[in-house]
């Protein structure tokens, strides 16, 4: 196991550089004999950098930066080829990624069940603890996707060739009351019934 960084060292708590260690030992374990620790280490920190910078909630950063490091290294070795199980990668991006793009999440993960694999990000993410959380996107993580849904990022959504491209023009929930967010609920729940017929796959409900 390799030394944390003497930058983040510096920057962050005792109890923190101990949780980051304590993370990056149960991706070590998770991802033994596809990336090697340092690799490993590399993605946790950067994860934990890209949070940090917009934390408000300090506390949390070195559990957000394993659950979001896992999602990265999950999805560099599908790019790399060292996992493929045949289920299509959906990405739904947002600004923010904490409106549309989760809703739009955890209506496709409740209705494909196991069928597919969903993830979501946005451009300016902010910081949260729920099952789902804001988080930035990534090169590998795009690249590891076969779908990506767009809502309202603009030019700030990448493109990467080859691979399928989706804009829903969706009207922002930020700040709206709960009846003017129901039918933008229910356009999405729409929109991502119709992505799992065009991606022949069945709604588990």
């Amino acid at each position: 196991m390799t030394d944390i960084s003497a930058r983040i060292q510096q920057e962050i708590t005792l109890d923190q550089q101990l949780a980051l260690h304590t993370a990056a030992t149960r991706l070590a374990e998770e991802f033994d004999g596809i990336y090697g620790i340092e690799t490993i280490e590399r993605f946790l920190h950067s994860s934990y950098d890209q949070f940090a910078s917009a934390a408000s909630i300090p506390n949390y950063l070195p559990l957000l930066a394993e659950r979001f490091a896992r999602q990265r290294l999950q999805a560099l070795a599908r790019v790399e080829g060292h996992h493929r199980d045949g289920r299509p990668v959906v990405l739904f991006l947002c600004t923010h990624n904490a409106g549309r793009s989760q809703m739009a999440l955890g209506f496709f993960t409740h209705l494909a069940g196991d069928h597919a694999i969903a993830w979501s990000g946005g451009s300016e993410p902010g910081i949260d603890i729920s099952e789902e959380f804001p988080k930035p996107w990534t090169d590998e993580v795009v690249h590891a996707t076969d779908v990506v849904v767009t809502m309202g990022c603009g030019d700030a959504c990448p493109v990467f060739p080859g691979t399928r491209y989706e804009n829903w023009d969706i009207d922002d929930p930020a700040g709206l009351n709960v009846a003017d967010v129901r039918p933008i609920r229910d356009e999405i729940e729409r929109r991502v019934r119709r992505l799992l017929n065009d991606l022949h796959l069945p709604a588990t409900r």
